[in-house]
């Protein structure tokens, strides 16, 4: 990797917060605020995903964003690729026809969904979140984009947990991730 690349993980490795016993005890819970609060931070991480983009997919027809952080680098990374940017929600919070899948959460369910002509047949698109733990909500995402026949090229997160073996969920396609705990 450059010395360019290697400054920048650093900087927005620096920029991760660690919170014991949040949202429950036992938990270590890695927070990306102060990523978001520095300008060099933010530009470095959606510096690095469009590197990684470039060198490894020739063609991208959208950058699909998860519910709700991310949000926060899809539509960033999107503009700089000038390609489109699709939202994936939480059940009921898009207008119009949609599309949805439910999937289990540690001690309950949920459901995620896209607006029904939000992706086409056959585009090319990249899944980006800010963290892939156990890769339920990236695989519930994954499922809507095979509802609408999309390709999907791979998965962008700002953090993998390596420990939880989210990865694994998501095979064939591989993860892009920044930092790694």
């Amino acid at each position: 990797m450059a010395a360019d690349s290697e400054s920048k993980l650093q900087l927005v490795h620096r920029h991760i917060r660690a919170f014991p016993d949040f949202p429950k005890k036992g938990v270590l819970f890695r927070d990306i605020c102060p990523i978001l609060k520095d300008a060099a931070a933010l530009t470095a991480v959606i510096d690095l995903f469009e590197e990684h983009v470039r060198s490894n997919h020739q063609q991208v027809d959208l950058i699909v964003g998860l519910d709700a952080r991310g949000f926060l680098f899809g539509p960033l990374l999107a503009q700089r690729l000038g390609v489109g940017f699709v939202l994936v929600r939480k059940k009921g919070k898009l207008p119009g026809a949609t599309v949805s899948v439910a999937y289990d959460l540690e001690y309950s369910k949920a459901e995620v969904e896209i607006q029904e002509d939000a992706v086409a047949p056959g585009q090319k698109v990249l899944l980006i979140d800010d963290l892939l733990a156990t890769g339920g909500t990236l695989f519930a995402a994954s499922e809507l984009m095979r509802k609408q026949q999309a390709d999907i090229l791979g998965y962008l997160v700002v953090i993998q947990l390596k420990e939880l073996n989210g990865a694994d969920k998501l095979k064939p396609h591989q993860v892009f991730s920044l930092v790694q705990y």
